[in-house]
C-alpha cells in the first residue's frame, strides 16, 4: 500500500465557537499528546506543527510551498548570534537565542494570526497565552520537576511583554528575517511578485543597530526594483494598499519600534 501523497501537510487546528486549546488539541490527526508525563517526548511531537505549518503572510501571494514557523525561527536564532558586538556587549545573546527558538512556539496550535486575519489582538494574545500555559504545564509541568516548562513560559513572556532590551533585540530581528524572507522572493519571482506591503515592518524596528541591518535590506530590493514601479512602505513611499489593511497593520504591531 502507497502512503498518502499528503502526510506531510498537517492543517492549522479549525475549530467552532470560542476557541480553545482543548478543542484545537481534539483536531490533531496523530491524537492528542501525553499530559502530565515525566517525559518530554509528547512534547517533542508537538514541535512537529512548528516544521509543517506555514507562514500565512506569503501563501496570500499564492506562496504554497513558502517558508515554515520553524523556518524562520530558526534563521532568527542564528541572526541573533551575530548581534553587532555594541549591542551584544549589553544583552544576553544565549537567552536572545532561546527567545527567538521560543517566541512563536504558540502558532503550533493557533497557527500564524497574521495582520489581515481580523482576529483582535487581544484575542490572538488569549490564545497564544493559553497555549504556552498548555505546553508549559499540561506537557512539561512534571518534566524536570516543571523547571524547563518554567523557563520556556518566562522567556515567551518577557517576549510577549515587550520591556527588556533583548526582547526588543528579537522583535527586531523577527521584522528583519521578514524583510530577508521578502526580498528573496520577490527575487525569485524576478520581479513578477511585489511584496512591498512587509516594507512597513521596518518603521517598527527600535533598536539603532537593527536599524542599519533594515536599511541595508530596503536598499538591496530598491536597487532590485531600480526603475521599476513597485509598493514601498518603509517612510520612501510609493505605490498603494488598502486604508483597510494599513490600519490592520498599525493596530497588529501597536507598541512596536522606537521609544522616542
Amino acid at each position: 500500500m502507497s502512503p498518502s501523497p499528503n502526510l506531510g501537510i498537517v492543517p492549522v487546528p479549525k475549530v467552532e465557537g470560542t476557541w480553545t486549546v482543548d478543542k484545537a488539541v481534539e483536531t490533531i490527526g496523530t491524537g492528542k499528546y501525553a499530559e502530565g508525563s515525566k517525559s518530554p517526548i509528547g512534547y517533542f511531537h508537538l514541535l512537529e506543527r512548528l516544521k509543517t505549518t506555514k507562514r500565512e503572510g506569503w501563501t496570500r501571494f499564492a506562496i504554497n510551498r513558502g517558508e515554515s514557523i520553524s523556518d524562520h525561527m530558526y534563521r532568527m536564532s542564528m541572526m541573533t548570534m551575530l548581534a553587532p558586538t555594541s549591542l551584544a556587549e549589553k544583552i544576553d545573546v544565549n537567552r536572545c537565542i532561546r527567545m527567538a527558538l521560543i517566541h512563536d512556539m504558540a502558532e503550533s496550535l493557533v497557527g500564524d494570526i497574521t495582520p489581515v486575519d481580523n482576529v483582535p489582538k487581544t484575542e490572538k494574545n488569549r490564545r497564544e497565552a493559553s497555549t504556552m500555559d498548555y505546553i508549559t504545564k499540561r506537557l512539561l509541568g512534571n518534566v524536570d520537576g516543571g523547571k524547563q516548562g518554567e523557563q520556556i513560559r518566562a522567556i515567551w513572556q518577557e517576549y510577549e511583554d515587550s520591556k527588556t532590551l533583548e526582547s526588543l533585540f528579537v522583535h527586531d530581528i523577527d521584522k528583519i528575517e521578514l524583510l530577508l524572507q521578502m526580498v528573496e522572493y520577490e527575487k525569485r519571482a524576478k520581479g513578477k511578485l511585489d511584496l512591498g506591503e512587509f516594507t512597513f515592518v521596518k518603521t517598527k524596528v527600535a533598536l539603532d543597530e537593527m536599524r542599519a541591518w533594515a536599511d541595508e535590506i530596503i536598499q538591496e530590493r530598491e536597487d532590485f526594483w531600480a526603475g521599476k514601479d513597485h509598493v514601498r512602505r518603509d517612510g520612501g513611499d510609493e505605490g498603494v494598499i488598502t486604508q483597510e489593511k494599513e490600519q490592520m497593520q498599525e493596530a497588529y504591531y501597536a507598541g512596536h519600534g522606537r521609544k522616542e
